[in-house]
C-alpha cells in the first residue's frame, strides 16, 4: 500500500513538471515596428508661354513672355536657349516661328509653346520705265512746213516750233539738226538754197524763244530727199518742211550734214 501511493506521488510530481517546463518553453510573439511614412513624390514641373503679339511683318520684333514652378532648368528655343524660371525677351524672326518652353525638375518636364506668324512683304514691282529721250522727241517734236517758193514761218508752223522750243528746254542736254527740204520742182541748186533758208527759218525762231543756238545746226537737202514721191500738191506739201533729228547732246557732237 505505501508503496503505491509513493507512486501516485511520484506520478503526479513528474506531471506537473513538465506542465511547468512546457509552460516556460512557450515564447511570447514580439510586435514588429511600425513601417516609416511614405515620402511624397516631386512634384510636376509647371510652364507657361506667351506672345505680345502673334502677328507681324518682318523686321518687327515681338515680346516672349514665360513663367515656370518646380524646375531646375528653363530653356525657351530657338534663339534663346537656357533662361531663368520666369522672365521675357524679344525676338525678332525672319519667318514664321514656333517657339517652344521646356521646364525640367525632379518630377519630370513640362513644356509651352506660341506660334508668332511673320509676313513678308512682297516684292514691290519695279515701277514702269518712262520715255526714252529719243521717244519724248518723236512725240514731241514735229517738221515745220512751208508755202511753195517760201522760206516764212507759216501759223501751224509757229505752233509746231513752239512745241519743239518746249521739248528743247525740258533737255538742255540735247542738241538737234534742222534738215530744210523742198518740193520737186525747181532746180537742184535753187532747192538747195531754199532748204538752207527754211532750216534757217527754224533754227532762227527757236533762238527767239530762248535755245542755245549751239545746240542747234543746220543742213539743205533741197528736193533730194523727197518725204513723198507724188506728182501733187498734197504731196509736194508734205516735202516743203523743216525736218528736225536729234544731234547729240552738244555741238561736236551733231551727227551728218
Amino acid at each position: 500500500m505505501r508503496i503505491r501511493r509513493f507512486g501516485n506521488a511520484t506520478l503526479y510530481g513528474l506531471l506537473g513538471f513538465i506542465v511547468v517546463v512546457a509552460g516556460c518553453s512557450h515564447k511570447v510573439a514580439v510586435k514588429p515596428p511600425a513601417a516609416p511614412p511614405e515620402a511624397n513624390p516631386p512634384a510636376q514641373p509647371t510652364i507657361t508661354l506667351d506672345a505680345s503679339r502673334t502677328n507681324i511683318d518682318r523686321g518687327q520684333s515681338v515680346n516672349l513672355r514665360w513663367s515656370a514652378t518646380n524646375a531646375t532648368s528653363v530653356s525657351v528655343t530657338p534663339e534663346l536657349g537656357n533662361v531663368a524660371a520666369q522672365g521675357s525677351s524679344a525676338v525678332t524672326p525672319r519667318q514664321s516661328t514656333t517657339y517652344t518652353a521646356t521646364a525640367t525638375g525632379p518630377g519630370g518636364s513640362a513644356t509651352a509653346s506660341t506660334h508668332v506668324t511673320v509676313t513678308v512683304a512682297s516684292a514691290a514691282a519695279p515701277a514702269p520705265a518712262g520715255p526714252t529721250v529719243e521717244e519724248m522727241f518723236t512725240r514731241e517734236v514735229q517738221d515745220a512746213f512751208f508755202d511753195y517758193d517760201k522760206a516764212d514761218i507759216r501759223a501751224d508752223a509757229r505752233q509746231a516750233l513752239s512745241k519743239t522750243a518746249d521739248f528743247l528746254r525740258s533737255y538742255p542736254q540735247v542738241a538737234i539738226v534742222i534738215e530744210g527740204h523742198c518740193d520737186e520742182r525747181g532746180s537742184t541748186e535753187y532747192n538747195v538754197a531754199l532748204g538752207d533758208r527754211r532750216s534757217d527759218s527754224a533754227k532762227d525762231f527757236l533762238v527767239a524763244q530762248g535755245i542755245a543756238g549751239d545746240r542747234i545746226q543746220t543742213v539743205s537737202y533741197g528736193k533730194e530727199r523727197p518725204f513723198c514721191t507724188e506728182g501733187n500738191e498734197s504731196c509736194w506739201q508734205q516735202n516743203r518742211r523743216a525736218h528736225f533729228r536729234m544731234g547729240g547732246t552738244s555741238s561736236s557732237q551733231l551727227s551728218g550734214n
